[in-house]
């Protein structure tokens, strides 16, 4: 990701003037940067291929009381109570709370910020360059904080809604092993949990399942692998009866360098997942809050073990389910979320020229059958 001013001469003049010293001129033209680059950082974290933006954005005004009809998002259950997610603060753990469906969820959000300065000197010289590097290394400090946060809650209603029946995760035929046969079953596991409310087909007989599938780099590897070992799950590598896949997938597999979509998923590669990694990590601890309620992987080698540091978690979310939410609330006559703002705390000595970006926004969750995973 990359953010660039173009080197026209009314932007050097613009960039020159940050660093006049005459103190209302050079803040005038400080001002204008931030009134010129904010709109396009707010849509770089916002059309950013990220965990993040797997949340549906709702936005509310800066004064209001940010809620959500629960009875108009959500299919009522049997019972008539359903389980929403959320967080309170930035990079807090989500807890569950059980609402009655007909009900108005009232939910907390939070500011995520970020700081950046550089030298006059380089405003001086009319360095575009870092002015453009401050900018893009503010968005990527937010969008870093925005995946911690939104991977919380997707872990945290996965694991916590898996349960002891009617389980959202599955566990893969193979271990350490991806194959089509994971994918077939997650599919079919996610159309059994996205029932109507009536617990049968939804109207029109559109049962999507799952739309997009977080993946490790190792599990990228897997899956170009396919391109040239054996699918099938009947028979056992070496005995002659190995089951290539069809050519045309394999030649898909090896084209696409591994990142096609099998069966209709599209495949996100996330390098915070995997063995090992911060996101496995995440999972891991709130699978052992929950009394490890999630199996190991290699259904034919150890179904009855639990998820362990040798396991690997992959998570399927149903994007056609509105269930992940992002409220955002804007700043009184804002008409960006994100809003970046001249930092006025250095003094001429100090000789900087600083900005500082600010987003209040929340994550929640409001249906955990939008979210499926399997165990490798």
């Amino acid at each position: 990701m990359k953010i660039t001013i173009k080197r026209t001469e009314d932007q050097l003049n613009l960039v020159r003037a940050m660093a006049s010293n005459n103190r209302e001129e050079a803040y005038e033209a400080q001002a204008a940067v931030a009134t010129l680059i904010g709109p396009v950082v707010n849509e770089v974290i916002n059309n950013a291929v990220t965990v993040g933006n797997l949340f549906s954005t709702l936005t509310y005004e800066w004064d209001d009381n940010p809620s959500l009809p629960l009875d108009l998002f959500h299919d009522i259950s049997d019972e008539d109570y359903i389980q929403v997610y959320s967080q309170h603060v930035a990079g807090g753990l989500p807890y569950n709370q059980v609402f009655p469906a007909h009900n108005e969820l009232k939910f907390n959000t939070y500011t995520l910020d970020s700081a950046l300065a550089f030298d006059r000197s380089y405003a001086r010289k009319a360095r575009i360059d870092v002015v453009s590097k401050t900018f893009t290394r503010m968005a990527q400090e937010v969008m870093l904080k925005q995946e911690r946060t939104a991977f919380n809650v997707l872990a945290s209603a996965l694991i916590k809604g898996n349960g002891t029946t009617n389980k959202r995760i599955i566990s893969s035929f193979n271990q350490d092993r991806l194959i089509l046969d994971d994918l077939n079953r997650l599919l079919t596991k996610s159309k059994r949990i996205n029932s109507s409310y009536t617990g049968g087909t939804p109207v029109g007989g559109a049962v999507t399942g799952v739309t997009d599938l977080l993946v490790s780099p190792e599990m990228v590897e897997k899956l170009r692998s396919m391109s040239y070992n054996p699918i099938n799950t009947v028979a056992t590598a070496g005995t002659g009866n190995d089951i290539a896949a069809p050519d045309e997938l394999r030649m898909s597999v090896y084209n696409s360098g591994g990142l096609p979509n099998f069966y209709g998923i599209n495949i996100i590669e996330v390098l915070e997942m995997g063995i090992g990694q911060r996101f496995n990590k995440i999972a891991l601890a709130i699978d052992g809050a929950e009394a490890g309620t999630v199996t190991s992987g290699g259904q034919g080698e150890s179904p009855d073990a639990g998820f362990s540091a040798a396991d690997e978690l992959l998570i399927g979310v149903d994007r056609s389910k509105e269930s992940l939410i992002r409220p955002v609330v804007l700043d009184e006559g804002a008409s960006d979320a994100f809003n970046i703002q001249v930092d006025d705390q250095f003094s001429v000595r100090q000789n900087k020229i600083g900005y500082y970006g600010t987003l209040e926004e929340g994550r929640i969750c409001i249906d955990d059958r939008a979210i499926t995973g399997i165990v490798v």
